[in-house]
């Protein structure tokens, strides 16, 4: 008995310590192999300024006095040179054979000089071929054959919470292999919305930027791209460019040194759940158009601002952020279907697909109004005045309420002073605004508690506010 109940121990030591070396990989082995195709990126530029005295900002007995001195180059007299050179690093990776390299934009942008140099500590003067700002890819080409390359892997493949490592140069420690876990996928960043970007837990540090994120496989299933932190370190959250995105944009940039993108011509927002219900929609999807570009591809083919894009091409746009990534990627030309939800019924339109211009940034004039503050606001907390002629020419328009003072429920909305109040939306059913009194009626028709959105113009953009939580007051 005793026999058996020792076999049966040591048994459940062995099954357990199995489980334990399964549970932790053993990342040496991707390491060895992948990291010859991982490059060190180092980039010059020329600053040039004009001669001018450069004092010492600290004392002495400063501890910061001895690196001050010893890292910032001075010359005879204490003035700066005329021009200097500004050194940044970062990574990259070998895409194929006969020299080409991909990495980030940030990480080439503005370079004079671009140096690569590989594991084997040979070095390279590159050529940029070209960078898109708006993916952060950038291609380069040295002159080299019979180079490492990396293997290609789907990051649609790819499962939250599966093991993955980096390898780069983080603060110009070359191949540098760190590791953690896919935390999400498909994430939207603030300006950036052509790539869904791979989140996960591996540190990434300056220097790791256009390094390659590796699955336990071996392949390449994104390029590390940027951190989220409060320190301008590592916290825990870091974003790769999927490999695919990576690659079609390459493409493009190897063939033309430029990426032509698909443009639509509107201006969308997120539907809230508050506006899904406004709208008549089951549940909040979709992206609800703001306003359309004026002679654009959408207002030649039929579509009107408060429609919601359900669908692009057959596939389900869940979130807004889906719609320009769908959009971009498709070729400017190309016949393409928008499913939309207008007034309480889906329809299929066709569009042909514009190409999207150079980035372009026009600041809008705020409105000003002439109505005094102690006006009594309505049931929203607003505060608004009809339209002048004048006003109507300048903005060309038939009809509308600018708002000259937001207070109550609507100072916890996004609406300002100098917005124009276009038309109430309401279960499927948009209503144009026209005067103050036809206004206060359409108002006095909800609950108290309701919720109310408005259809807003700000400066040239058109966009749509819910207002929570209407007062029963007038």
């Amino acid at each position: 008995m005793k026999r058996l109940i020792a076999f049966i121990f040591i048994s459940f030591l062995s099954s357990l310590a199995m489980a334990q070396n399964r549970g932790l990989p053993d990342f040496s082995e991707l390491a060895e192999k992948q990291g010859p195709a991982v490059v060190n990126i180092s980039t010059t530029h020329v600053v040039r300024g004009h001669s001018q005295m450069m004092p010492f900002p600290f004392d002495e007995n400063d501890p910061a006095f001895e690196f001050f001195k010893r890292f910032v180059p001075r010359n005879p007299g204490g003035a700066v040179p005329r021009d200097f050179e500004n050194k940044s690093l970062g990574s990259g990776f070998i895409v194929s054979g006969d020299g080409y390299i991909l990495t980030n934009a940030h990480v080439v942008d503005g370079a004079d000089e671009v140096t690569v140099r590989l594991t084997d500590k040979r070095e390279f003067k590159a050529k940029t071929i070209g960078a898109d700002k708006r993916t952060d890819i950038a291609l380069l080409k040295i002159e080299a054959t019979g180079l490492p390359v990396v293997k290609l892997g789907d990051p649609a493949q790819l499962k939250v919470g599966e093991w993955v490592i980096a390898i780069g140069s983080p603060f110009g420690f070359d191949n540098s292999v760190t590791a953690g876990i896919v935390s999400a996928k498909g994430r939207s960043l603030p300006q950036e919305n052509y790539v869904p970007f791979i989140q996960t837990d591996v540190a990434i540090n300056p220097g790791n930027s256009g390094g390659p994120l590796f699955n336990m496989k071996g392949e390449v299933v994104g390029i590390n791209s940027q951190i989220y932190s409060r320190s301008g370190g590592y916290m825990g959250l870091s974003f790769a460019i999927p490999i695919d995105v990576a690659m079609e944009i390459q493409s493009q940039l190897r063939a033309s040194g430029k990426v032509s993108r698909g443009r639509l011509g509107v201006v969308i927002q997120e539907v809230s759940k508050e506006l899904a219900e406004s709208l008549g929609l089951g549940k909040p999807m979709g992206a609800v158009v703001n306003s359309v570009e004026k002679g654009g591809p959408a207002e030649k083919a039929g579509i009107e601002p408060g429609d919601v894009i359900l669908r692009f091409d057959g596939k389900t746009i869940n979130n807004s952020a889906d719609l320009p990534r769908m959009v971009g990627i498709t070729r400017p030309g190309t016949r393409s279907t928008v499913q939309v939800w207008r007034k309480g019924t889906t329809r299929e339109i066709g569009v042909v697909i514009g190409e999207i211009p150079d980035d372009k940034s026009a600041a809008a004039k705020p409105l000003r109004g002439n109505k005094p503050a102690e006006q009594a606001a309505n049931r929203l907390g607003l505060v608004v005045s009809e339209l002048t002629a004048d006003q109507k020419r300048e903005l060309k328009m038939n009809s509308g309420l600018l708002i000259e003072d937001v207070r109550g429920a609507g100072a916890r909305s996004d609406l300002r002073p100098g917005d124009i109040v276009i038309a109430v939306i309401s279960k499927g059913a948009t209503t144009e605004v026209k005067s103050a009194d036809q206004f206060n009626k359409l108002l006095a028709q909800f609950d108290k508690g309701s919720n109310v959105t408005l259809l807003i113009r700000r400066g040239e953009m058109q966009t749509f506010v819910t207002i929570k939580g209407l007062n029963g007051g007038n």
